[in-house]
């Protein structure tokens, strides 16, 4: 919706909240439920709805519970019967400079400081251990905003009886604790309530008259920020950047005024921003954001303005060039296609508002950000959350190395006429076995990302994969794989539950593979090690599960193909497998499997 998109309107928004959610719910759209709790030391009627707003809108129908009244604390140790039977998916603690137990004065000590903020560090991680031991889901942690205003002027900052300084500290010693904390997230308000204006977000007269902690008119940019942080714990997050060229990544037409009259570099203010902006698209690139372009142009044209010398993106940044003049949404789509990716995980940048339009009417699912003035790019793609990061793993910054590496296979497959023996040619190696601290961050990011090789769509959080991780009841499976064109990195998870009362049984709650690696036999690679450590645990039948999605009816047969036996099937097209072990046979023989790395 585009009233939802950044920059948005705050007043209209608050203004409009109910029938911008009457729109949302009628659009026809399937979205992810969750179950929300937001505990909070202040007001949060408000951001409660608008945050529905924000979610409905990035593809999640959510229910909340909501804490009485500055009782955050008490429900995240204790909890309650009703919040016991709500079972949130995840957890909110708003909480703010409002809620400090200890704020220092000129008359503090050393020793007294020390220990209010580590009483208040204590208090907030007594917090978390009771959401992990009651819910064990992952929690949204507020840091605090500065005072609005500074007793001691700007020494407040650089005395430790200074409230800045106590604030900037405490903030220091949260980050610390968070880091250690992989189901915790940071929710920013400090720089949220600095880029609003801390005069405005911190204005009084909400907080005497309704108990808000932040100016009402501010709820929006606080909501919006939360939902990112929820949609990217969910794997929502968008895959890709499709980037136009001519007065977007630089200044000018590189057609009609030459790469040697392009505004790009340092010599003009122009060409600054030009810059920077270009700067900024390639950090995406650690990320694992995938770069493309797409632009109205020709090739030859295209690449040498990519070749500018005061430029910082080069043709090796991007993982495929559409430069071309075909219509920029069927590029899009191409690329899509190619990428193996759908096109719903890209961001469209383009400096022309005809073609922005075309793009948002042809592809609804991919985002198309209203980018204004080149001084305004990074701004507007920076506040919209496209890529709001929750975890950051070696694969990330190897992602556009490994397409890259993709793109090599697809053009050494048209040298073939016998697939199998493109396959042998690739000279495969995989690395399969039981999971290991080294990869978990990985595999998690992965159950929580893949969605069209994904038979059950099953999400897992950092706790849950842990729980999974240390449980004896479970066969897990990592698989890597190798080629003579580089490392595509963890690419496959399969996860397998021993029944209790039948020893005999293994349901696989979980089975997916990154789409980078797709008809590379991987996967019967995979299913190969998983018989195997059946076998050796006893195991006489394997069931399998699919649920259709509307993005992975590409494996709604992969179980068939496999061998194994359907056993039922409902009205929603849900379908139960089942295999025998006895008398299975190897199915893999194009990868060579490393057993050493066998649980």
């Amino acid at each position: 919706m585009k009233e939802l998109e950044y920059p948005f309107d705050n007043g209209f928004i608050m203004k409009k909240k109910r029938s911008l959610k009457r729109q949302l719910l009628g659009d026809g759209a399937v979205r992810l439920k969750k179950r929300v709790a937001v505990l909070g030391g202040s007001t949060t009627d408000d951001i409660v709805s608008v945050l529905e707003l924000f979610l409905l809108d990035m593809g999640f129908e959510c229910e909340f519970y909501r804490s009485e009244y500055g009782q955050f604390w008490q429900d995240a140790v204790f909890s309650n019967e009703e919040l016991d039977r709500f079972k949130p998916d995840i957890v909110y603690i708003h909480t703010s400079l409002r809620n400090l137990s200890f704020s220092p004065t000129p008359r503090s000590g050393e020793e007294e400081i020390e220990q209010g903020l580590n009483a208040e560090l204590d208090r907030l991680s007594q917090a978390w251990d009771g959401v992990k031991e009651h819910f064990g889901c992952p929690v949204i942690q507020n840091n605090f905003e500065l005072p609005f205003f500074r007793l001691m002027g700007n020494m407040d900052a650089s005395d430790r009886r200074g409230k800045v300084n106590f604030v900037t500290r405490l903030n220091s010693a949260l980050y610390d604790r968070i880091a250690q904390r992989p189901e915790v997230y940071l929710n920013d308000i400090n720089w949220l309530s600095a880029a609003y204006g801390l005069e405005k977000w911190s204005e009084p007269k909400y907080w005497y008259l309704y108990k808000y902690a932040l100016n009402i008119e501010a709820i929006p940019e606080l909501a919006f920020q939360v939902a990112s942080i929820i949609k990217a714990i969910f794997g929502k997050n968008k895959k890709a950047l499709a980037l136009d060229l001519d007065n977007t990544l630089w200044g000018g037409i590189v057609g009609d005024d030459g790469v040697e009259n392009l505004e790009i570099g340092k010599e003009t203010a122009e060409a600054m921003a030009y810059f920077e902006f270009q700067q900024y698209v390639k950090a995406h690139k650690d990320l694992g954001v995938l770069l493309t372009v797409c632009s109205k142009n020709e090739e030859e044209n295209a690449l040498a303005g990519l070749s500018h010398p005061e430029g910082m993106l080069r043709p090796d940044d991007f993982v495929a060039i559409k430069a071309n003049w075909l219509p920029k949404d069927k590029n899009i789509v191409d690329t899509a296609e190619e990428l193996n990716i759908l096109s719903e995980a890209f961001v469209f940048v383009d400096d022309n508002p005809a073609e922005r339009e075309i793009v948002r009417g042809q592809l609804g699912g991919t985002a198309v950000p209203e980018i204004g003035e080149v001084t305004d790019y990074i701004r507007v793609l920076d506040r919209s959350g496209y890529f709001e990061t929750v975890t950051l793993s070696e694969d990330d910054l190897k992602r556009n190395d490994m397409y890259r590496a993709n793109a090599q296979r697809a053009k050494a497959q048209s040298r073939f006429a016998d697939y199998h023996d493109y396959l042998l040619s690739l000279e495969m190696t995989a690395e399969i076995g039981d999971f290991s601290p080294l990869y978990l961050q990985r595999i998690t990011q992965l159950t929580n990302k893949s969605n069209q090789f994904n038979l059950t769509t099953k999400r897992y959080t950092a706790e849950q994969m842990e729980a999974v991780y240390n449980s004896d009841e479970y066969i897990r499976l990592y698989g890597k794989l190798y080629d003579k064109f580089g490392d595509n990195g963890v690419v496959a998870v399969t996860i397998g539950k021993t029944d209790s009362e039948d020893k005999g049984r293994l349901d696989i709650e979980l089975w997916l593979m990154s789409c980078r690696v797709l008809k590379r036999d991987m996967e019967l690679a995979m299913l190969d090690s998983l018989v195997e450590q059946a076998k050796k645990r006893g195991i006489r039948e394997i069931y399998g599960h699919y649920y259709p999605t509307a993005k992975n009816k590409m494996v709604a047969g992969l179980y068939e193909s496999f061998g194994f036996e359907k056993i039922s099937q409902d009205e929603e097209g849900n379908t139960a497998w089942r295999l025998l072990v006895e008398g299975y046979e190897d199915k893999n023989t194009v990868i060579k499997v490393k057993e050493e790395h066998y649980a």
